[in-house]
């Protein structure tokens, strides 16, 4: 891999996608990144191409024209579409999960069955597709009880219910109501883990694994993890929960059995597998495992990742990353999501968003735009629930923490909201 003239296609346009192009756009090995379709603030340091995400077919005709060496996938809908079979299949190299290795996020029902058959730990499930017998089976999870859609929801489709009548309303929207179509024809019943939360990920080329520090995702939209799930509302790294001990266990009990199952399986998996994990009083136990960087989870890792990420990435999409070294940077990191008035539910669009460049320009911080496009007159306005992703580093977590709320604190637009307590948690360890 010598050569550091190579042109890489990035697909997806929220805030993980501008945190990979910006990271690529640090590596020596690179001419030009184009970004797909990207945002307001991807404009900085890729190409914008207007091609949606999850247009595989338009996706292969850009990246055959423009010579791409490499493609990296963002998001899980072009995943789960098969990008990435379909581009190794035209000689193009990809990095990311093949489709039916990607199933494991497709799939909750099938990501159980691996977990069983891996002997991982995990919470006690029952699933079923008639409301009846789904009904009729809340008895055997006592008051509390999480419903999850067995689809892709895009990272809504988890009701953790705290009383039976949030239960029974739960099951009646997915399974009665269709709330989320076809994702939620298939549900799961789950017990309640007591915990705290943890991500783990690590790149995988099939067989090896390169594990990344620890990280936390907030995944509720109110202070103190109440109100509806988000996709997330904000992420530090490194998650004081996790220790070293448990990070090695994780890796070998939990990572690489899974990629051996997968292989048995016939579904050998490359890319990056994200392992979201309850730290129970008996251990660690897997709620999810996600096929692709947790979004904003990604955000306060790159910036941590001392080394060029372009070679763990190209060995990923080659099938072999064992001689690559990744160096991460001892300081914490914090992302702060900045999210439209409304979200997750309804919310408007088009308010002109301002103080970017302020916060920007401060030390060890990072903007990163998620739901940000550019109106008729050229300001940048918002376009989507989760605007930005404000990304600092710091000596400290609680250095960091400052850092990232101070820079929130320049920005400005109609109906911001933030959480106000993102990396609270690990202050309180």
């Amino acid at each position: 891999m010598g050569t550091n003239n190579l042109n890489i296609l990035v697909i997806g346009g929220g805030g993980r996608e501008h945190a990979l192009a910006w990271k690529i756009a640090q590596s020596p090995l690179v001419n030009k990144i184009f970004i797909a379709p990207g945002n307001a603030g991807t404009e900085s340091v890729a190409v914008n191409v207007p091609i949606a995400a999850d247009d595989v077919n338009g996706l292969l005709a850009f990246a055959k024209q423009n010579k791409i060496a490499l493609t990296v996938v963002g998001p899980e809908a072009p995943l789960a579409k098969g990008v990435v079979d379909t581009f190794e299949a035209a000689g193009l190299l990809i990095a990311g999960p093949s489709q039916r290795a990607a199933f494991i996020e497709g799939s909750k029902v099938f990501m159980k069955e691996i977990l069983t058959r891996a002997n991982i730990p995990t919470a006690r499930y029952e699933v079923h597709t008639n409301k009846d017998s789904a009904l009729s089976a809340l008895a055997r999870f006592g008051e509390r009880v999480v419903i999850k859609a067995d689809g892709l929801a895009a990272g809504k489709g988890v009701i953790v219910a705290g009383s039976r009548a949030e239960a029974v309303e739960a099951i009646e929207r997915m399974l009665v109501g269709r709330e989320f179509g076809e994702a939620g024809a298939k549900i799961i019943l789950e017990e309640t883990l007591d915990g705290e939360e943890a991500s783990i990920l690590a790149f995988c080329d099939g067989r090896n694994v390169i594990m990344m520090p620890s990280s936390q995702d907030h995944k509720r939209i109110g202070d103190n993890d109440t109100g509806p799930n988000t996709g997330g509302m904000g992420a530090y790294s490194p998650a004081p929960v996790v220790t070293q001990e448990m990070e090695r266990w994780v890796e070998k009990n939990i990572m690489k059995t899974t990629l051996a199952v997968m292989s048995a399986e016939g579904r050998p998996y490359k890319g990056i597998l994200y392992a979201g994990l309850m730290v129970t009083k008996d251990g660690p136990k897997v709620l999810e495992f996600n096929a692709r960087f947790g979004d904003p989870e990604c955000q306060p890792l790159l910036m941590r990742m001392k080394s060029d990420i372009v070679p763990v990435l190209m060995g990923i999409a080659k099938g072999d990353i064992s001689d690559v070294n990744v160096e991460w940077s001892e300081e914490p990191a914090v992302c702060v999501v900045m999210a439209s008035k409304g979200y997750p539910g309804d919310y408007a669009k088009g308010s002109a968003i301002t103080g970017l460049s302020r916060a920007g320009a401060m030390k060890d911080v990072a903007v990163f735009h998620a739901g940000t496009t550019k109106s008729s007159d050229g300001r940048i306005v918002t376009n989507g629930g989760r605007v930005l992703g404000v990304t600092a580093k710091g000596a400290t977590i609680a250095g960091a923490i400052e850092l990232a709320y101070k820079a929130v604190s320049h920005i400005r637009f109609d109906g911001a909201y933030h959480r106000n307590d993102i990396g609270g948690r690990a202050l309180v360890r």
